[in-house]
Formats: structure tokens, sequence, C-alpha cells
């Protein structure tokens, strides 16, 4: 008996995989969103197009991967959420994950009942589908726009919550639809709440053992952190759905909140394993479910479709904001940008296909057209709000300021002054370090820290680099410093890039900084770690010197005579109020403010020297 390609279930997933992949390649390289070619590239390869990708011939397999692949993603979601931020925003943000995913379901199944002209059962399916945004859309959107800080807070967090809210008031709909005898609202309520409050606990225990077991060395071998983690996330998902069902998407972002705030040696290499699975499975799920959707169905909804659509977005969405942000600081602007930006992503989706087959084998009709309808939503939304996304955030003005403040590569000491001298004039300072007692140091003052790798992509672009006026490269290993400066430089634009040099680097460390067309910090080639050490010690401490008008005859000359340079170090110079990174093109002016630490036991020498060329000291 022959068989085709197509009906190869194997093949199909291997498909789904390479193509989610390539589709998201190509959707960075063109800065658009990566479910718009998503979309496009499962429906390419449906039934409707090449007919290769054929989702029913993994038969109830899909369904289960899409159970993986969810939990999996809301795990991952939850570790990027930093509860501090969360305090910050938290009354918006329980509003919308809570009043607000009510009113968009209220709003999407009087939509579906009046306007599509649906029954009250599958017009309620549709309102609790809609109700959800989505992770893996807002997420990448947030990171191209670079939203106000708390806007993109509350959008993240929204995004992760009501991801498991909205799924789990959807399936207790389902359940309601299909049982022969309608069950009382006070009943629902008690399934609706039993879940959500068992899916908590259980993602509070399960994420206490999770955060625990990576917290002691000695209890996960090295090496073995991510794959062990991502086991036991897949057996607390399931566990819990054991217990009470669909208890487990509840469960998977809570325990992702609480390892992710819980510090641990492999914290790093786990958000990185997580994310780049995530793309993975995003990229594969969305294929496969795509395909299965066919165009009829979509073009099948005409008009009526697309003003259901239009109302939830310029309707529905309004008056879930408006009641969720009443009595919050933010303002008319930062509201209207809320109101605006709420794509659908892969719950929706995943949770519509399930759906359509759950209908499908209760011999209820109206399945393919309730799928088809949420897929014009997730279609709509992401074009439409994805791509102008960045528009309206400029146009409402609640974008980060560009080229604003510095990113400092290492909390040492030494950093740490640099960063308190642009602090207090201004500057926004963000700094990396993968040193524990360095990054709580630099978070003891205030300063933001990201801790990790600083190549890895993910932190830089958590640090915003395109946004940044600077990023000074400041650790005492000279190749990781001309990396970060290289690539801060060349793939994120930055505009002033700043690296030490150590003197033992000399001269060729020096010129391949400025060939990528940086700026050695301090003017020349200097032993940072010893400077390191000595503010550390307290045996060096920062001082402000002027440059003298009645001296100005040492305009242009180098900051730091020779003889001095092991007793004075220059960190900073201002200029009619704006303070930059001392480097080798910098040439005093009178009425310069230049910022030195100054090694105290050689003090009296070296400030001899600087009032020799015409520096006074600023009380």
């Amino acid at each position: 008996m022959e068989h085709s390609l197509a009906d190869n279930p194997a093949l199909t997933l291997a498909l789904a995989m390479a193509a989610g992949m390539v589709a998201q390649a190509l959707a960075r390289h063109l800065r658009i969103p990566g479910i718009v070619l998503l979309l496009a590239t499962g429906a390419l390869l449906g039934a409707d197009g090449l007919g290769i990708v054929l989702p029913h011939t993994l038969g109830p397999a899909l369904m289960t991967l899409v159970g993986f692949a969810v939990a999996i993603i809301l795990f991952e979601g939850g570790l990027n959420l930093d509860i501090r931020r969360l305090r910050q925003e938290a009354t918006v943000i329980r509003r919308l994950v809570t009043v607000g995913a009510l009113i968009t379901t209220l709003g999407g199944t009087l939509l579906a009942y009046g306007v599509m002209g649906w029954g009250w059962r599958a017009a309620l399916l549709f309102g609790t589908l809609v109700s959800v945004t989505g992770p893996t859309v807002i997420t990448p959107l947030l990171r191209r726009i670079h939203l106000n800080r708390n806007l993109s807070t509350i959008l993240e967090a929204e995004g992760v919550f009501v991801d498991a809210i909205g799924a789990v008031l959807a399936v207790a709909a389902l359940e309601a639809a299909l049982s022969p005898v309608a069950e009382s609202l006070g009943e629902g309520l008690m399934v609706l709440v039993s879940r959500l409050g068992m899916g908590v606990l259980l993602g509070l225990i399960g994420g206490l053992l999770i955060a625990l077991l990576l917290r002691f060395e000695f209890l996960v071998p090295e090496g073995m952190e991510n794959i062990l983690t991502l086991s036991l996330v897949l057996v607390m998902y399931q566990a819990c759905n054991a217990i009470l069902p669909e208890s487990g998407i509840v469960a998977a972002p809570v325990a992702g909140v609480l390892v992710g705030n819980v510090r641990t040696r492999a914290l790093r290499d786990l958000m990185d394993f997580k994310e780049q699975l995530t793309m993975l499975l995003i990229g594969m799920l969305f294929v496969l479910l795509a395909a299965d959707v066919r165009l009829a169905d979509i073009t099948a909804l005409g008009v009526p479709g697309l003003i259901t659509v239009l109302a939830l977005m310029l309707v529905v969405r309004p008056v879930n904001v408006a009641l969720s942000t009443v009595g919050s600081d933010l303002s008319g602007r930062e509201r209207a940008f809320l109101a605006w930006l709420a794509p659908r992503g892969i719950v929706a989706a995943a949770v519509a296909s399930l759906f359509a087959a759950e209908l499908g084998e209760a011999a209820v009709a109206g399945g393919n057209e309730l799928r088809a309808l949420v897929f014009l939503v997730i279609a709509v939304t992401v074009l439409v709000q994805g791509l102008s996304g960045g528009f309206v955030a400029r146009l409402l003005g609640v974008q980060r300021a560009m080229n604003s403040g510095y990113v400092i590569l290492g909390a040492n000491a030494l950093g740490l002054a640099l960063g308190r001298i642009l602090r207090e004039h201004e500057e926004r300072v963000v700094f990396i370090d993968s040193n524990p007692n360095c990054t709580a140091a630099a978070e003891g003052e205030g300063f933001r820290v990201l801790w990790g790798n600083a190549l890895d992509e993910r932190i830089l672009q958590r640090a915003e680099l395109e946004i940044r006026r600077g990023a000074i490269a400041l650790t005492p290993n000279d190749e990781l410093n001309l990396m970060f400066a290289r690539t801060a430089r060349t793939e994120h634009k930055v505009p002033n890039v700043y690296s030490s040099v150590a003197p033992a680097s000399g001269e060729l460390h020096a010129e391949l900084v400025t060939e990528h067309g940086g700026r050695v910090l301090f003017g020349a080639p200097q032993d940072s770690e010893l400077w390191t050490v000595r503010l550390y010690r307290g045996r060096a401490r920062v001082e402000q010197w002027r440059l003298s008008k009645e001296t100005s005859e040492v305009e242009g000359e180098c900051i730091v005579p020779e003889a001095v340079h092991e007793a004075i170090l220059p960190l900073a110079w201002a200029r009619n109020g704006k303070v930059t990174p001392v480097d080798e093109r910098f040439r005093p002016r009178d009425g310069d403010i230049v910022f030195f630490a100054v090694f105290q036991p050689d003090a009296e020498h070296g400030r001899a020297e600087l009032i020799e060329r015409g520096w006074a000291p600023v009380a």
C-alpha cells in the first residue's frame, strides 16, 4: 500500500519545525513580527497551499504537543518577569487579568452573538478565547518598540498571566457548553476558582522545588540544569492537570516567575536555553495550527467577521483598558497605547484548535467556524497592531528617549564610581555583570543591573543598547571589553563606545578599539584592575577639578601628565552641565570640570602637579 510523503507524521513535524525557524529568521531580518510570517508559512504549506504539512496526520499527538509547548512557553514567559517591577504596576496588571479578561469575554460573546449570529454557547466560547493576548507576540514587539518601562511591564505581565487565566476560563466554558445539563453559575465559578487556586498553589510548590534544586550546586551536576528543569516543568504541568484538569496552564507561569526571581548559578543558562526552545516550539506550533485552518472557513466569515474583529480592537479593548486603569498613575497617552496594543498569540490559536476538535468529537456544529474566527482575530491584530505599534508609540510619545544613558560592562568599584558620576548628571546607567557580589553592590546603590553574559544577545536586548548614548566596557579582560565594544558599535549602532585597555595590551588593543569606531577609556591604557582594588579598599576617592580661566595656555594638552598617571585617573569631564567619559580625544578647555580618581597615599604629589598645570579643586 502506497503512502504519500504528506501522510508521514514525522515528516510533517520536522517540516513544521524547520519552516517555523526559517520564517522567524526571515522576520527578524525584515524587522516584522515573527507571527506574521509564521501564519503565512502555515497557510502556504497546509492543505490549501502546497499540501506538505498536514497536522491531522499527527492525530491525538498534536494536542499533546500543544500542551507541552504551551507549558514551556508560559514558564519561559514567567522567567522574564521581575517581581519588583510587577509590584510597581500590580494594581493595573491585576485588573487587566481579572476585570479586563471578563470585559473582553463579555464583549467577544456579545459580538459573536449579535454580529455573527451564533448561539450563546458558541458565542461564549469565542469570548473566552479572545480574552487572552500572549507573550509570544507581545515580548518581541516590546523589544522593537522600546516603550516606557511601566508600559512594558504591564503588557508583558498581562500577556503571561491572562494567557493562563483566559485558557482556564475557556476550558471551563467548553465543559459547560458540552454538558447535557447546564451547570449553575455558582458551580461554574467554583470550578474556575478551584482551578486557578490549585494552579497557583502547585505552581508555587513546583517553582520552589526547581529553584531549590538549582540553588544548591551539589544537588544537580553541572551541565544538567537545563534538561532537569525542562523535565520537571513538564511533569509539574501534567501532574497538575491530572489532579485538576487545566490547572497546569496556571502553574507553569507561576513557577516561572518564582524560579526567575531566585538567583542561582544556572539561571542565565536556563533562560537562554528556554528562550531558544520557546522559539522552536512557537514556530512549530504556529505553522502546524495555521496549516490546519482552511481558508474557505475564514473567507466564509465575510463582513461580519471583520466587523467582529474591528469591534474587539476599537471598542472592547479600549473599554477594558479604561476600566482597568481607573485611578492609576498612567497618563492619557499611556492608556491610549494600552488600548491599542492587544495582539493575540499561540494560546488562543492552540485552545481554538482544541475546541474545534472537541466540538467535532461531540458532534456539535460550529467548531471550524469558531477556530476560523479566532485565527482571523490573531491575523488582523498581529498585522495591524503589531506592524503599527512603533508608529503609534512615537505618535503618542510613550517610547523611551533615544540617545539616553549608558550601559556599563563591569559593576566593580571603578565602574560604580563612573556610574555615580553619570547618574548625578541625570544620565541613566545600566550595569551588566556576571559576578553576584558586584551586581548586589550595584543594586544596593539603586542601579539597574543585568546579571549575565555581556555578549549574550538576550542580555544586550534587555540593556536596550539601541537607545543608549554610550556603552562602556570596564572589566579586567581586554578581549571581553573589545568584543563588547565592537558588538555595541557595529551591531547595535551605539554612537559612543568606550573600552578600557590594560597597559600590558598597549597600543595594539588601543588601535583595535579605535579601528571599530570605539574610544580608549581614561584617555590611554590604564590598569583598571589596580584602580578597582584601590577604590574598593578606600585608598582612592573621586575628586572634582576645574581648569582655571587664568591659565588658558594649558588648553589642548594631555589631561594627565605621565609623571603622575599612577596617582590620578581621569574618569569623566563636564562641560555646560553635560558629563562625558574621558577618552583619548578629550582636550580640556577653560572652565571644564574633570572627575579624577585620586590615590590617597600619593595624593599630594598628584594634586600639586594638577595645580601647577592650571587646575583648581572644586569645593
